[in-house]
């Protein structure tokens, strides 16, 4: 089981902006010269390896708008707006389910959003026939569903598990009314108590809630208050994400009072009480801003190496080919990820021209998929072994990647790695917040041509967040 260590001056030292890997490549190097042919081709040798398939579904909408959400939604209260999109996306169902073997079993389910409830339950019904229509089930499958718990009723709870939903994401974010005033989010802990009772009567498997530090009139005292009610209601898995506040890229943003965001030192404290307090509540810190309880699927995984990462978070089954529907949605098959128009009209015009609404994608290289396997590793298992590395991938890790363990040297110096040597690195337990940093040093993307300095900028502004 890992465990993290606290180390304020390491964190300060190292906490740079850089990309969250969920995939690597990361998205910006995807690009519009991807063509159907090169999908195709991906999904005849995803379909010869006969893998198990994750899918996801992107729900755009949402009744209002949460003033942080850098998420690609659309926020109407004319709830005919989403019948049409349905429409499209049972299509494109139909479209993608046509290339593939109909016996591969679908280890994974996922639907995001934007708030998937906010579709109405008749609608619900109608997308997870369709889906089961074209594709197979398994009892052993996880099939999840994020919701906003101030807009979700205890009758929807039942239809989820109705429906084959056995797993729930809730965005708590924060049970503080002058906080949830601030970014325009309400959910109480009364009505978040209401939901995790009626999942848990209806068995399902697990309960997962997001929080976020960094919001406007957070303090080290309503953190903890917020951390508290959170604990009581005891979820399987907790994710505590840091708020970026990025309001050149996110219009939503501007609509909060930037003075009133915490000072970067009060948000490490924050971080460093949230991990504390959970910590001695009995959760395990998985990595990358998650958590869970010790007897949790993800403990399970990372313990015995099969933890993977990728668009929806940590997972356990890692052997799954992605296949991901709706506006934005980003699939990853074979050797290659492939993203959908971002906008409706687009998505929707491709479809009822016969087409795939792909708008971009990227086939992976050679170093592409090596060097994607090693910021898995790292982000999962915080440790490198090179010869399991150089059997798979028939290189001399040492030779292969000199430059990067010339460049790894000063962090080990500092403190961030505990072993760096010709067998293989591991990140110190001072180090493991700070993952990112470490991955950052294999990112091919990252570097320019004469230097190790990061490029995480662009004219506009910052293009990611920082680490922490």
């Amino acid at each position: 089981m890992t465990k993290v260590s606290w180390d304020a001056e390491l964190i300060k030292r190292h906490d740079l902006a850089g990309p969250r890997y969920t995939s690597y490549p990361t998205a910006p190097q995807f690009n519009e010269a991807f063509s159907r042919a090169q999908l195709d081709q991906a999904i005849a040798r995803s379909n010869a390896t006969a893998r198990p398939l994750s899918l996801y579904f992107h729900i755009p909408f949402c009744d209002t708008i949460c003033y942080y959400c850098g998420c690609n939604k659309i926020v109407t209260a004319n709830k005919k707006r989403a019948q049409p999109y349905l429409d499209a996306l049972h299509i494109e169902i139909e479209r993608i389910a046509a290339l593939l073997d109909p016996e591969r079993p679908v280890k994974q389910l996922h639907w995001g959003g934007g708030t998937p409830t906010y579709i109405s339950h008749e609608q619900m019904k109608a997308l997870v026939a369709k889906t089961w229509q074209h594709f197979k089930p398994v009892d052993y499958g996880e099939y999840s569903i994020e919701l906003h718990p101030g807009s979700t009723g205890a009758d929807t709870i039942g239809l989820l598990r109705e429906l084959g939903f056995n797993r729930l994401s809730m965005g708590v974010q924060d049970f503080d009314p002058q906080v949830q005033t601030a970014v325009n989010r309400f959910n109480s802990p009364e009505e978040v108590g209401a939901l995790v009772e009626r999942a848990r009567a209806e068995q399902f498997q697990s309960i997962s809630m997001d929080l976020i530090y960094g919001l406007p009139f957070q303090t080290i005292d309503t953190i903890a208050t917020t951390l508290a009610q959170v604990i009581e209601l005891s979820p399987d898995r907790l994710s505590l994400f840091n708020y970026a506040h990025l309001p050149h890229l996110f219009k939503t943003q501007r609509q909060m009072d930037a003075s009133a965001l915490p000072s970067a030192e009060t948000k490490l404290n924050m971080l460093h009480l949230a991990i504390d307090t959970l910590t001695e509540a009995g959760y395990v810190y998985i990595g990358m801003d998650h958590f869970a309880k010790p007897e949790d699927e993800l403990c399970k995984a990372q313990d015995n190496g099969s933890l993977q990462r990728n668009f929806q978070g940590y997972a356990t089954y890692g052997d799954c080919d992605m296949f991901a529907f709706g506006v934005s949605s980003i699939s990853a098959i074979d050797n290659i990820y492939v993203q959908n128009h971002k906008q409706i009209p687009a998505y929707s015009r491709d479809l009822e021209a016969g087409k795939l609404p792909i708008a971009k994608g990227l086939q992976l290289s050679q170093d592409d998929l090596l060097r994607q396997h090693i910021i898995n590793r790292l982000i999962c298992q915080f440790e490198l072994d090179y010869d399991s590395i150089e059997t798979l991938y028939n290189i001399d890790f040492n030779d292969y990647f000199a430059p990067v363990l010339t460049r790894l040297q000063p962090l080990l110096e500092d403190g961030l790695l505990d072993r760096l040597d010709h067998k293989g690195l591991r990140v110190s337990s001072g180090g493991r917040l700070l993952i990112r940093r470490v991955c950052m040093e294999f990112d091919a993307y990252l570097k320019s041509s004469d230097s190790s300095d990061v490029i995480a900028s662009s004219e506009s502004g910052p293009r990611y967040s920082k680490i922490i």
